[in-house]
């Protein structure tokens, strides 16, 4: 049996980084974070810890680390990376999207439950199960890992003991305007049959 809800879910799942003045209440940040556990992990460990910050001084300090890992290289790398439009797009949410978002998740892994080695496979699929969560609930959410190179000062900011570990920062809110479709190749563009060159 198929469930062709999944794939209209995935088809328009995208980065938003304008968020409406409004807040997500309990419930739907709980059926967002349920669904993220869902997700496979090494040796079946479930080293996900989710840190759920709605405090605006807060928020607006993991915007300032984010910022400042953006200003401190990110947009100089990103420059010749990418197009000027979503260059302006990144700016933008970088200078008040992550602050401004009702509901930021830091994703963290709890490395006395998972090997350093398996932190991404076990916690990079939880967090598009989050994602996808909240693109089926009419969230707008965009996954940023930029500002855990300040991972002392995060850590710092949210009490995390010494073997919890900053991965990712989720925003998560009502988008500010309907979001366009993404923008993706065709999945044959990057297929190859048997070896690699033998195009699908």
């Amino acid at each position: 049996m198929s469930d062709d809800s999944f794939f209209a879910v995935v088809a328009r799942q995208r980065a938003c980084r304008r968020f409406a003045d409004a807040p997500v209440d309990d419930a739907t940040v709980a059926r967002v974070l349920e669904a993220a556990t869902y997700a496979p992990s090494a040796e079946n460990r479930q080293p996900w810890e989710f840190v759920v910050v709605r405090d605006g001084e807060v928020r607006a300090q993991l915007g300032a680390l984010a910022l400042a890992a953006w200003d401190g290289g990110g947009r100089a790398w990103s420059e010749a990376r990418l197009s000027s439009g979503l260059l302006a797009d990144v700016d933008e949410g970088m200078r008040g999207g992550v602050a401004s978002a009702p509901v930021i998740v830091v994703v963290c892994a709890d490395l006395e439950r998972t090997l350093r080695a398996t932190v991404g496979s076990s916690l990079f699929p939880c967090t598009q199960n989050l994602l996808l969560a909240a693109t089926a609930l009419g969230l707008g959410a965009a996954l940023t890992t930029i500002a855990v190179g300040f991972g002392a000062e995060i850590r710092a900011l949210l009490a995390l003991p010494d073997h919890v570990e900053p991965v990712a920062i989720v925003t998560i809110g009502w988008p500010a305007k309907p979001l366009g479709p993404p923008r993706r190749d065709p999945f044959a563009a990057h297929t190859h049959r048997e070896r690699f060159g033998n195009g699908w």
